[in-house]
């Protein structure tokens, strides 16, 4: 069941510690409120940081020459200890990664099936009927489709964070009904439910990280997506080991599923609602406050302008159609995320996740769970690469290099199949392709399509655009999980392979031309870029 670790178009902070003196406490100002949020102690360091900063010695003559404006501006611009260690992203770190939670769950449904498969179909009564294996795991893509289009409009109405809270009911649910499930009737509702949960999540969690994050920073935070889906897949086939002696562990697997959602569900009481989605529900000192806590106080007046000027120009209600996907700038944007979708899934990421346990026995390694553990490293180190380039060189250049080198990679495979060489080297060619696909996947492919749909999208269709975007991902992971089998024994690997690296050539050529670089920008910024309302008004004044 390899094909169900390529689900996800699928990084790690060592968090600083502080040591505040006792005097600053007595420092703070008396009138002023801390929320209780998971902000809040990074709110005080930010204070921390502020007053040491101020009390700096400083030449006399620039001193004169900066006004307390200017000055308060230098404080507040980066969020920076002594050292010169940038930490502007910690702040909004704690929310980030409470919603990462998200992912994990994601990664570790995709994995959970991959060695109980054969356990769970031999006690419920269908083992050897690969249509009901192959319904087992392909029900969650079902269910995830659902979520997917139900996404955009319930984030509209209820904002992300309490989406998020919701949306651990069928997580939790799923996992315990499956783990309890008498029968194949049980497990597939379970799946069913687990996948509605996940395709929820896909679409809302990437939406919230970008909402909440800081400009700067957004790329590289956007990324813990991935991180959280590589850790998921490698605590899944890591506590799959005991089921090759215990034909009943598959259960104690799927009850542990149900701890994150728990989790999950606690911690979003703590994080803050996305500010853009409170500012359209008129909810202005909130996200005022936010804005305060998670990007500094200098930030404040600028984003609010920014959120004011777009919710003015394209509308703040809360109830946008589907059929504003139809209409410029909308259409043109749920497009390119429909085609990044197509792009990489036919590009064969899951063709070659699946195909890659029997790559890895060529070379020796017959156990499918070790294999896969090879695989999700690679994933992991590929997620780890990302986090430090996403907002260092930028989406479009990533998205470029990465299909570039997936190409490679597959014409790699290629040429040691088609010409013939000793056997070793023929296999190790092979095994060097497929982790260099993979890797170079998971270091673009993978989360910058996650992440730059809802930089290009609208603040009014932001969760719908994703939402279609998403369900375009479940239709196509789907046919090509369902097809590549029945292709490589009618026309060969090589041929297929060849395919791939094809339209990873064109994915290359495609971000090019059609991808608009937003690292660096504020996803207002972006908006106002992108539609047509803003550039008439710009050129009217």
């Amino acid at each position: 069941m390899q094909r169900a670790l390529a689900t996800h178009p699928p990084q790690c902070f060592s968090t600083p510690q502080f040591s505040p003196k006792h005097h600053y406490f007595h420092s703070l100002p008396r009138n002023k409120q801390y929320p209780l949020t998971l902000s809040t102690s990074f709110s005080l360091s930010r204070e921390l940081l502020k007053v040491s900063d101020s009390n700096k010695q400083q030449p006399q003559d620039v001193n004169s020459e900066i006004g307390d404006d200017e000055d308060e501006l230098l404080q507040e611009k980066d969020f920076a200890v002594d050292d010169g260690v940038d930490l502007g992203w910690l702040p909004a770190f704690p929310h980030v990664l409470t919603a990462s939670m998200s992912n994990f769950l994601f990664g570790y449904h995709i994995g959970v099936m991959n060695g109980p498969i054969v356990s769970i179909a031999k006690e419920l009564g269908f083992e050897g009927n690969s249509f009901l294996e192959g319904l087992v795991v392909s029900i969650f893509i079902g269910g995830a489709f659902i979520g997917s289009i139900a996404c955009g409009s319930v984030v509209d109405k209820l904002g992300c964070r309490r989406t998020i809270q919701i949306d651990t009911i069928p997580l939790i649910l799923g996992a315990i009904v499956s783990a309890q499930a008498q029968s194949i009737e049980e497990m597939l509702l379970g799946r069913f439910l687990v996948g509605l949960g996940i395709g929820v999540n896909t679409v809302l969690v990437p939406v919230y990280i970008s909402e909440v994050a800081p400009t700067k920073y957004r790329g590289s935070l956007g990324t813990l997506c991935q991180i959280g889906t590589c850790i998921g897949i490698i605590a899944s086939l890591c506590l799959a080991i005991p089921s090759e002696n215990d034909p009943h562990w598959w259960r104690t697997m799927l009850y542990i599923a149900s701890v994150p959602g728990f989790i999950l569900a606690l911690g979003m009481q703590f994080c803050v609602e996305s500010p853009r989605w409170l500012c359209k529900a008129g909810r202005l000192d909130e996200a005022k406050n936010v804005i305060e806590n998670l990007w500094g106080s200098s930030e404040v007046d600028k984003a609010i302008k920014e959120f004011a000027s777009v919710i003015k120009n394209d509308g703040g209600d809360l109830d946008s159609s589907w059929l504003e996907l139809l209409e410029e700038p909308h259409s043109r944007v749920a497009t390119i995320g429909g085609a990044l979708f197509v792009l990489q899934q036919f590009a064969g990421i899951n063709g070659v996740l699946y195909f890659s346990s029997l790559t890895f026995k060529d070379v020796g390694i017959s156990s499918s769970a070790l294999a896969s553990l090879y695989v999700g490293l690679t994933n992991f180190a590929g997620a780890l690469c990302a986090l430090y380039l996403m907002d260092k060189q930028g989406r479009q250049r990533l998205l470029i290099g990465s299909y570039a080198g997936m190409a490679l990679s597959m014409f790699l495979i290629v040429y040691a199949i088609i010409f013939p060489m000793d056997g070793e080297i023929s296999n190790n060619l092979s095994i060097l392709g497929t982790i260099l696909y993979i890797f170079t996947f998971a270091v673009g492919a993978g989360p910058v399509t996650g992440l730059i749909i809802p930089e290009l999208s609208s603040s009014r269709t932001r969760g719908k655009i994703m939402g279609f975007s998403f369900c375009v991902h479940w239709v196509f992971n789907f046919l090509v999980g369902l097809f590549f089998l029945e292709l490589v024994e009618k026309f060969g690997v090589a041929p297929v392979y060849g395919s791939f690296g094809a339209v990873s050539l064109l994915a290359a050529a495609f971000a090019y031309f059609f991808i608009v670089e937003t690292k660096g920008r504020s996803l207002e910024e972006i908006e106002m870029s992108l539609n047509p309302k803003f550039q008439g008004k710009r050129s009217s004044e």
